[in-house]
């Protein structure tokens, strides 16, 4: 089933965590240190990332949602680089800068050949004068925002948890947390919270399957007064509990896992989201489980965008063999140009596919990475046709086209000529067979407009629909 992507552009998503910077040192690791059984690292490279309640506001930003994040930070070189970062990727900064903190939280990864070899955290806890103003900052500006993310990464920030939430319910906006404690109740009053099964089995304990996650979330949902929860569970994929609806058990996408770190960032992020844009829970859900899948296939602490979930939505949906909606060619579409793929459009009635079709069929496919086929629905095809066609019907037609290795999609259009679609599609190239003039195509004018191109291509002497029939009929009476 096609799962439409909402539109995030025009959401205000407030996230507020705690921050910290994601150092990254590569090389090659070819020895072992003569001193220890420790490997040697020849650092070829260094970089950085903004990790923690950073990594779900980059989440967010990635996607489209226009995102502001609160937090702490050192007034070191390393907060102004995690802001510099942020700013870069989109997201408005509302840091705390503590003049008494020397340095800002980091965590330094050692990689050799894309593997962790070792990781080095530098942080000490903030005092709470910081939080507390960070608080006053985030409960002025919250009513302008259309949800609340709140990422607790265990380094201070839980410490403001109830005054973020209660504040948020009383403006009636909903607040998502991703929880690091082995106690929820100071998460009192959220719509949902996120644990994955570790962080779950810490409150609840050790949980044998799914019915026990399913059993024991009831308690916790009604002593910490919450919306729901959603467990993610790696490899099982995730769980969404809310007193009174059915749980709902929603398996992994992942088809590789390269690494997981910031995974759980991805799906706050997404469901935060989801669920601010009118979503139903269940929806949100499975969408950011598509996400999920996607950020573990990269490594550290990424980020996937529309175009990416579009595209592992379209190919979840292979079955429905290339034949599309208007509607759904158009999320197609977007998908394959932001991939910077090429897309060709033909159109016609296709009747009775024979050799000569497929030729030209694959002669258009070659001149791009997507081929549209439009094809004239019944009605049509009669008006230009006669009444004895089409010998079979749109919904035939269209099938047996999908079915061609040059063929992407497959859509329909009822009108005489397809310049509304092909207006609407407008393709870098617009193809139809030799017997025509390149004016005489419906939608060239549009097409060259737009900067496209119109191609003629082969006219294959002798293969045609009308020629199939005539002699079959000529078979017929010689038959007779």
């Amino acid at each position: 089933m096609m799962i439409e992507i909402p539109s995030f552009d025009r959401l205000k998503v407030l996230v507020v965590g705690d921050v910290m910077l994601d150092q990254y040192w590569s090389g090659e690791a070819s020895r072992i240190s003569p001193e220890a059984p420790v490997p040697v690292v020849k650092i070829d490279s260094i970089s950085a990332t903004p990790g923690g309640a950073g990594n779900a506001a980059m989440n967010l930003a990635s996607i489209g949602v226009r995102t502001t994040l609160f937090g702490v930070v050192g007034g070191d070189q390393y907060g102004s680089e995690l802001e510099s970062l942020l700013k870069a990727k989109h997201v408005n900064c509302k840091f705390q800068k503590a003049s008494d903190r020397s340095y800002t939280i980091r965590k330094l990864r050692v990689m050799g050949r894309h593997q962790q070899l070792t990781r080095i955290d530098f942080e000490e806890p903030f005092a709470d004068k910081y939080f507390e103003k960070l608080a006053e900052d985030i409960c002025y500006s919250m009513s302008s925002f259309d949800a609340v993310l709140f990422s607790d990464y265990g380094k201070g920030i839980q410490t403001i948890s109830t005054k973020v939430i209660n504040k948020a319910n009383e403006l009636k906006i909903p607040v998502l947390v991703d929880p690091k404690t082995d106690d929820f109740s100071c998460y009192q009053g959220a719509t949902l919270i996120t644990p994955n099964k570790v962080e779950f089995e810490l409150v609840a304990g050790k949980c044998r399957g799914k019915t026990e996650i399913v059993e024991k979330s009831k308690s916790i949902i009604d002593s910490c007064n919450l919306g729901g929860l959603l467990v993610t569970q790696g490899a099982d994929g995730m769980s969404l509990l809310r007193n009174g609806n059915e749980p709902v058990h929603i398996p992994t996408r992942a088809r590789e896992v390269y690494d997981v770190t910031g995974a759980g960032d991805t799906v706050i992020a997404l469901m935060t989201a989801s669920m601010a844009a009118g979503m139903s829970w269940d929806k949100a859900a499975q969408l950011a489980n598509i996400a999920a899948g996607l950020v573990v296939a990269k490594l550290g602490s990424a980020t996937v965008t529309v175009p990416e979930i579009r595209r592992a939505i379209h190919e979840m949906c292979e079955s429905i063999e290339g034949v599309l909606t208007e509607e759904a060619l158009s999320i197609a579409i977007e998908d394959a140009r932001a991939h910077g793929e090429r897309i060709v459009m033909t159109n016609g009635c296709f009747d009775l596919i024979h050799s000569g079709h497929i030729k030209y069929l694959e002669e258009a496919k070659n001149l791009g990475d997507r081929l549209i086929v439009a094809v004239n629905d019944d009605d049509s095809v009669r008006r230009l046709k006669g009444a004895s066609r089409p010998i079979k019907t749109v919904e035939e037609r269209m099938v047996i086209l999908s079915a061609l290795r040059a063929v992407d999609w497959v859509v329909p259009f009822s009108e005489d000529t397809p310049q509304r679609l092909i207006e609407q599609v407008t393709p870098d190239v617009l193809v139809k067979g030799g017997d025509y003039r390149p004016e005489e195509v419906a939608g060239s004018a549009h097409v060259i407009a737009q900067g496209g191109e119109v191609k003629m291509l082969s006219f294959y002497e002798g293969h045609s629909t009308t020629n199939t029939i005539k002699n079959i009929k000529e078979t017929e009476e010689e038959v007779a």
